[in-house]
């Protein structure tokens, strides 16, 4: 059966942000270093839905596969749920990742619209992406995205979950979008031993400090690690790397 979106090529232009706001004000710098993983995230405008049913998920895993191998991208976690994504990759070039993003999203919005009837954007302003310690943090966020659906009360267990790869991950299919990282292989040699190791770790669940750590680290896209690997993230990009405190600073006696 031909695919509903097998002839969607032309890229719009109004589907995802620019540079600048829209008052000229730059956005913030990302921070992103070739070879570092990073936890990535894209929600829909307004929360609303970004996938209808199993064909847009099909379509947007399609491009996802086809950006990851133009820009020499390794995926290594993802998720697709109603209105959000999230993703674990690791980027060998220093705009891949951007550039990734932009192409497979921008050609998802047109074909979606058209397949709904619908206009305008259907992106939340631009993804957020964080940068991931690999030594300790990486499988505590594998396990923050596969887990996403169990939080959600849409199922029992990871593996029920269909759109995830979760499967990949736990040796029960294959699946041309994810690549093992090498600290998720490390956990066994042999593939079996190593699902079910993995299965393991699912099961602990995520803590609610993890949680907390998670979450905020990608909201203000930070990086995710202890303090030596913030430290070098500073120093090789010039950029704070650790979470700012909550609120607006307070201000002192005569200072601003």
């Amino acid at each position: 059966m031909a695919y509903p979106y097998a002839s969607a090529r032309q890229v719009p232009t109004d589907c995802v942000a620019v540079r600048h706001h829209a008052g000229g004000m730059p956005r913030r710098p990302r921070l992103q270093l070739p070879g570092v993983p990073l936890h990535v995230t894209q929600r829909g405008v307004n929360r609303g839905a970004i996938f209808i049913d199993h064909l847009d998920r099909l379509h947007y895993h399609e491009l996802l596969c086809e950006a990851a191998q133009e820009h020499a991208i390794a995926v290594h976690a993802y998720v697709f749920m109603s209105n959000h994504t999230h993703l674990l990759l690791t980027s060998t070039q220093p705009d891949g990742l951007a550039r990734a993003m932009r192409n497979s999203g921008q050609r998802y919005v047109q074909a979606f619209n058209r397949r709904h009837g619908r206009t305008g954007t259907l992106w939340q302003g631009r993804f957020k992406s964080c940068l991931v310690n690999s030594d300790r943090h990486l499988l505590q966020v594998y396990r923050y995205i596969e887990l996403n659906p169990v939080r959600a009360g849409m199922c029992a267990r990871a593996d029920d979950y269909r759109w995830s790869s979760v499967h990949a991950n736990l040796e029960r299919r294959s699946d041309k979008l994810v690549t093992p990282h090498p600290s998720f292989l490390s956990l066994h040699h042999e593939a079996a031993l190593r699902a079910e190791r993995y299965r393991a770790w699912l099961n602990e669940s995520v803590s609610s400090d993890d949680l907390q750590r998670i979450r905020a680290h990608l909201n203000q896209e930070r990086a995710l690690g202890d303090p030596t690997f913030q430290a070098m993230v500073e120093k090789m990009l010039g950029k704070p790397a650790s979470l700012r405190p909550r609120g607006r600073p307070k201000k002192g006696d005569g200072g601003n």
